[in-house]
């Protein structure tokens, strides 16, 4: 057998207690100076085809800094794997 510190051997998670106990801190959790929030409408149809957004009304509401839809961002696709350019095939948001 070899020497290693870890690999074949049981090591207890050095952050259980803070997940346990609702301590520990997740990126969810992180409230910067100046940071925004985004929310995402969804269609209520599934697989309809999409002839018109009017983002007036969101861009009329009280701390709204921006409304994107899939038109501000024509062709840019992603994928899982994002190191891989074959699996970026979905757009972000949704373009029709």
């Amino acid at each position: 057998m070899s020497d290693y510190a870890i690999i074949g051997k049981r090591v207890p998670p050095v952050d259980g207690k803070a997940k346990a106990t609702g301590e520990a801190k997740f990126t969810v959790d992180l409230k910067l100076p100046g940071m925004l929030c985004g929310k995402i409408l969804r269609s209520p149809h599934p697989h309809a085809k999409i002839l018109h957004v009017d983002t007036g009304k969101a861009m009329r509401l009280p701390g709204v800094r921006a409304v994107i839809t899939g038109r501000d961002l024509p062709g840019v696709k992603f994928g899982v794997f994002t190191h891989l350019p074959a699996t970026r095939d979905q757009f972000g948001l949704a373009v029709d």
